[in-house]
């Protein structure tokens, strides 16, 4: 069974893998538990609901950027979300998110520029490290903080 992940990525089972592909792991599939996004995919008949990824994109990298939220004013539905952006440069930007990923469709809150073209890009992370170094310096030092962390306590 393949379980629907960020942007049309999937993982595989570790019983649908080849032995080539396949890796060890320290407990058995069964051991592990569904996440609720996942029981909310099996809900909808294994279809993504990108109301509920953007909100997970959200709150993800929230940290990294000045304002970011799903638009309440655009229409978000099972297969298109809108997200609000602003970066740490004071950028703002409208997001979109679908099935092929997350593009930039707008150069303010809210809005669809159907014109603009722009490239997706299969991560949040992707997008924003090509959009703003205050994002790449805040997730970097987010990461040092959390090694640090892992070092301190002997990890």
């Amino acid at each position: 069974m393949n379980t629907p992940t960020l942007a049309g990525m999937s993982r595989k089972c570790t019983a649908e893998l080849s032995p080539e592909e396949g890796m060890e792991v320290d407990c058995q599939p069964e051991e592990l538990s569904k996440s609720p996004y996942e029981d909310r995919c099996a809900d909808l008949g294994g279809v993504k609901d990108m109301r509920l990824e953007a909100e997970a994109v959200v709150s993800d990298v929230l940290f990294a950027v000045t304002d970011m939220h799903v638009s309440q004013t655009l229409t978000n539905a099972l297969d298109v979300a809108y997200i609000n952006v602003e970066t740490r440069e004071g950028n703002r930007y409208c997001l979109e998110l679908t099935e092929a990923g997350l593009r930039v469709v707008g150069y303010a809150f809210d809005q669809v520029d159907e014109g603009l073209g722009s490239q997706y890009h299969e991560t949040v992370y992707s997008l924003l490290d090509s959009l703003s170094p205050g994002y790449r310096e805040a997730f970097g030092n987010a990461l040092l903080q959390r090694l640090e962390r892992l070092k301190q306590n002997g990890q």
